[in-house]
């Protein structure tokens, strides 16, 4: 804001853009990873939008460019965000498909905090030039990983999706059940739509209704609004904010690690359910601190309250309700209709947080308390949707969840 003279609304802007930025990545990226490929194309072009936006923002010279390069770097992590779950999802063994999707949010974690830390140091122009080396690390990397097995297979490519297999299994596994499974499954979906239209049909409506229920009820508990204002929420509860922060990170990273751990042994359901059970109480416990403090009730205790209910959504979110709906949305869609419904999904993601970033402030000016119950509700119901609607996935092929979600699919 300093060094360009950019205000208030330009700064908020900028803070902004990268939402919209994502929900054009997330149009466009069931497309591009469906007809370009998973690997090369996909993760490709999501890192040369990140890298042209992180040189925009380093070498900026007036606040347009600012606004380009946060849109860029918007794009690239609409795309990724979509495309890597998929391709976990699509090249990992049944076994271990959870815990490996997983790890894709713990290293988000990890490097939100990294950067985090370094950005309390650095000037904001070299920050965003470290941005680019991991973009240029995973570039450099893609060519040393296969392309999804699954993917060669729609397109017909048995013998190299057979050999991809047998490479990413090891030498001496037996992969022609495997592989076999894969080529039924696909070769019963040819016949099949792969329009955005088509999705909307009866034989996908659980899928659908799992996979955006879970982002919508993800965003709408209130974790945007926590993370990008946890800072203010501790102050307005008189607590430090420094202090608020570095908590809140101790508890996100050996959280979401111990999901990670804990995917492919519990399954999904368990972790889902405890989570946001966890995060409906601690959103209970952050309004009661609000509550007594209108009240002028317990003045000792509410800041401690409020940072106890915002540390134990903070450590219930990440063990579940923070990966959990990305790894479910890479596994219950048919490779039919992936493309579209990856994007669906990922557009709807982006635009609920979003919105729920927007609005964050003028609830909390409305009211603390109502602000923090009405995400409590939110999150109790979301313990209802899982209980009710969400399958277990662990142990199953993507082919037999994507059967048993959607029966009329398969049928010849």
């Amino acid at each position: 804001m300093d060094d360009l003279n950019v205000g208030v609304a330009e700064y908020s802007l900028f803070g902004s853009i990268l939402t919209i930025g994502a929900m054009i990545g997330a149009i466009i990226s069931g497309r591009i990873a469906d007809y370009a490929g998973r690997r090369t194309q996909a993760m490709g072009f999501s890192e040369v939008f990140c890298i042209l936006g992180w040189l925009a923002i380093a070498f900026a010279k007036v606040g347009w460019w600012l606004y380009v390069g946060r849109l860029f770097v918007g794009c690239g992590m609409g795309l990724l965000s979509y495309v890597v779950p998929i391709y976990i999802a699509e090249i990992t063994p049944k076994n271990l498909r959870g815990g490996f999707t997983t790890v894709h949010q713990l290293m988000i974690c990890c490097g939100v905090s990294l950067t985090y830390l370094v950005g309390a140091f650095l000037n904001w122009r070299i920050l965003a030039l470290l941005g680019i080396i991991p973009c240029i690390v995973q570039l450099l990397g893609l060519f040393f990983i296969p392309e999804s097995p699954r993917w060669l297979a729609k397109f017909g490519h048995w013998e190299r999706s057979e050999s991809v297999l047998q490479r990413l299994r090891g030498k001496n596994a037996d992969v022609s059940q495997e592989a076999t499974e894969i080529r039924d499954f696909t070769e019963a979906l040819q016949r099949e739509t792969e329009s955005i239209i088509g999705l909307f049909q009866l034989q996908y409506l659980k899928s659908l209704t799992v996979g955006v229920g879970l982002m919508i009820l993800q965003q709408f508990g209130g974790v945007n609004g926590i993370a990008f204002y946890a800072s203010s929420i501790f102050i307005s509860a008189g607590f430090s904010g420094s202090i608020g922060m570095i908590a809140m990170v101790a508890v996100q990273i050996p959280m979401t690690a111990l999901g990670v751990l804990l995917m492919d042994k519990s399954g999904r359901r368990p972790l889902l359910l405890i989570s946001a059970s966890g995060t409906c109480l601690g959103c209970f416990l952050a309004a009661l601190s609000f509550t007594l403090q209108d009240l002028h009730k317990w003045k000792e205790g509410s800041p401690i309250l409020a940072l106890a209910g915002v540390l134990v959504y903070t450590g219930s979110f990440s063990l579940g309700m923070g990966g959990i709906p990305w790894v479910i949305m890479s596994e219950i869609f048919p490779i039919n209709v992936k493309g579209s419904a990856g994007s669906l999904v990922t557009l709807v993601s982006w635009l609920c947080s979003w919105i729920v970033s927007y609005a964050f402030n003028f609830l909390m000016s409305w009211s603390s308390a109502g602000t923090f119950f009405i995400f409590s509700s939110i999150c109790g119901f979301t313990i209802l949707f899982v209980a009710k609607l969400v399958p277990e996935t662990k142990g199953r092929t993507l082919e037999e969840v994507q059967a048993s979600l959607n029966p009329y699919s398969t049928k010849t």
